[in-house]
């Protein structure tokens, strides 16, 4: 099946949040460089728990903040949200072919947005060092994109070889 044959609907940043949320958004946009974005953007979070828009702006800025940890939380309550949507089983390691295969086409934006997330997360774990993990997330998308649309098989071959690495550096220090 290939990922990029579909209609693009339903895009995540084409719902609108309230304007206080998109307000506070924007006052955190603005206060990026001064470090102060984190409070705007949490006050969002408490007038919107359910927002991509507010999920997305939060994960990127933990991420550029260098704190993956929270980014990790925060992509890992965008999948719980976006799989509700399209009815995906509640573990990703559950997840096959047949689920996407047999999903609605209108569904595929959504799918696509899960993949993509469940990639963040995979990617995630792997800056955070959780490399098994991580390559079980590669290894789930790289199964789930036979033409490699969401780009997972790279981040796959990384982590083998961080595992690799590690593996010889464990012998080594044995030695």
């Amino acid at each position: 099946m290939d990922l990029l044959e579909f209609d693009a609907k339903d895009l995540y940043f084409q719902q609108e949040d309230s304007p206080e949320v998109q307000r506070l958004i924007k006052v955190a946009s603005d206060l990026y460089g001064s470090g102060e974005a984190e409070l705007p953007l949490l006050q969002a979070y408490l007038r919107a728990p359910e927002s991509l828009n507010v999920l997305v702006a939060l994960n990127r800025f933990y991420y550029y903040q260098h704190r993956l940890t929270e980014a990790l939380m925060i992509a890992e309550k965008a999948l719980v949200l976006i799989r509700r949507g399209i009815e995906f089983p509640d573990d990703w390691r559950q997840l096959d072919i047949t689920h996407i295969s047999e999903a609605p086409k209108d569904w595929m934006t959504r799918i696509r947005l899960y993949l993509f997330t469940l990639k963040s997360i995979g990617f995630l774990n792997m800056r955070l060092e959780n490399l098994e993990l991580s390559r079980r997330i590669f290894e789930k998308v790289v199964a789930l994109d036979d033409r490699d649309r969401i780009g997972a098989q790279a981040l796959l071959e990384l982590v083998i070889q961080r595992q690799e690495a590690n593996t010889g550096e464990a012998v080594l220090a044995a030695v």
